[in-house]
């Protein structure tokens, strides 16, 4: 924030030019999408780094992956199917999230399973490097190379009958009841 309200350093704005256009701007330690925004044009940095500052004091620039988005949870030892996340808008924001009736989610959401467990077997590598226990979720994108990106891990992920650990372990023939007590069991 220092840097930002100072004018950023030309390192530090040699450093976002080198990512190239578009960007993603978000606040480091913010939730369900609050305060990100996609810059196309670097006019529009400044605002959209103004955005993130309001919710954070660090903020996150990344290079802007087109393709879709995925997310793997993980409960004790059990990775659950994936869920491939198709928002109506530019990103899987916060209106998409909570008040669109247009986001779609497909569980498995990569119908080979090859790729299928490609995906799970790089959030099982992520979730153990990060040090991660009990349940979760980590976030992943696909280029249009093909390339899975870990976005980011998610320790504390929604638990409503609508949110995505649930969505998954119903797929995995999980009912909410016995998500939530293996949850708790999990707690110890």
């Amino acid at each position: 924030r220092k840097q930002f309200t100072a004018g950023l350093s030309a390192e530090v704005e040699q450093q976002i030019s080198a990512l190239g256009l578009p960007l993603i701007v978000k606040p480091s330690r913010e939730g369900s999408s609050v305060g990100m925004s996609k810059v196309s044009e670097s006019c529009a940095l400044q605002n959209a780094l103004a955005l993130a500052f309001q919710h954070d004091d660090e903020v996150l620039i990344e290079k802007w992956l087109s393709g879709p988005e995925f997310t793997v949870a993980i409960v004790g030892e059990e990775i659950l199917p994936s869920i491939r996340i198709q928002a109506a808008g530019t990103f899987y924001d916060y209106e998409a999230k909570y008040l669109s009736d247009e986001t779609q989610y497909f569980c498995p959401g990569l119908e080979d399973s090859a790729r299928e467990a490609e995906i799970q077997a790089l959030v099982q590598k992520a979730w153990d490097s990060l040090g991660c226990y009990g349940w979760g979720r980590i976030d992943v994108m696909l280029d249009s190379d093909g390339q899975f990106y870990l976005l980011e891990a998610n320790t504390s992920p929604g638990m409503t009958s609508h949110s995505l650990v649930p969505m998954a372990a119903r797929q995995a023939g999980m009912s909410f009841s016995q998500l939530v007590v293996r949850i708790l069991d999990l707690a110890g």
